[in-house]
């Protein structure tokens, strides 16, 4: 569902992303791990159209439909079926959550209406639907976030970091929701995580990266034996 091809990104003189290539293969969960500031927040803007792309390519769809969205702006690539979830959140605190949740909708026709699935996801929110969402706590606010992004039915989800600053329950709930996404076959899942234990829990491939490099690449069912836990610390 997503190829990229030799991408690399610069800041000022700064080399951050290097010659990144991987695949984001259909109804399967693809983890990218890394420590802070190793590129992987740079690596989703890019993917998403927030910065340019200096070279390189992003090839999105399947089959004779796939096309290289590297050029293409942030919005064609959201209509194209992709869906993000940026780290820290960012709903819309003034406004409610059935609002936040129809900001999702806003590349569907007008008629579409909020999914049934993400409420049976997060049951949370539909108990809250009038409620601003400034005033959900954080790990609402998160599922909040994915809900939103799942509103149009993507083909493609990249989450950056939902786990982080996130009360233990409701990483489970995060947990189930992904695993059940994926088990559909509708979508492909790019995990942004530095939380090992989830990102191993979830990962059929994994992605390390260091120094905006991908130095480690397998199974997710290798990764004990692969020593990433042990990369991750170095």
């Amino acid at each position: 569902m997503l190829k990229v091809d030799t991408l690399n990104q610069y800041y000022g003189g700064s080399h951050i992303l290097r010659d990144v290539s991987f695949d984001v293969p259909m109804g399967k969960v693809t983890t990218l791990l890394g420590r802070n500031g190793v590129g992987k927040t740079t690596l989703l803007k890019t993917l998403m159209g927030l910065v340019p792309a200096k070279t390189g390519t992003i090839t999105f769809g399947e089959g004779s439909a796939a096309t290289d969205i590297a050029r293409a702006p942030s919005y064609a690539r959201v209509k194209a079926g992709i869906g993000y979830v940026p780290q820290g959140r960012e709903i819309f605190p003034r406004l409610t959550v059935e609002e936040n949740l129809q900001m999702g909708l806003a590349t569907c026709p007008a008629s579409a209406k909020i999914p049934d699935r993400i409420f049976e996801m997060f049951p949370v929110l539909l108990k809250m639907m009038r409620r601003r969402g400034g005033d959900l706590s954080g790990g609402q606010q998160q599922q909040l976030a994915i809900g939103r992004a799942l509103a149009m039915g993507p083909k493609l989800l990249i989450l950056d970091e939902p786990t982080e600053g996130i009360q233990p329950s409701i990483i489970k709930d995060i947990e189930r929701a992904i695993r059940l996404l994926a088990g559909t076959g509708e979508m492909a899942i790019l995990l942004v995580e530095q939380y090992y234990d989830f990102a191993e829990s979830l990962a059929d491939h994994y992605l390390l990266m260091e120094r905006g490099e991908i130095i480690m690449r397998g199974r997710g069912e290798d990764m004990p034996a692969h020593g990433v836990k042990d990369a991750l610390s170095v």
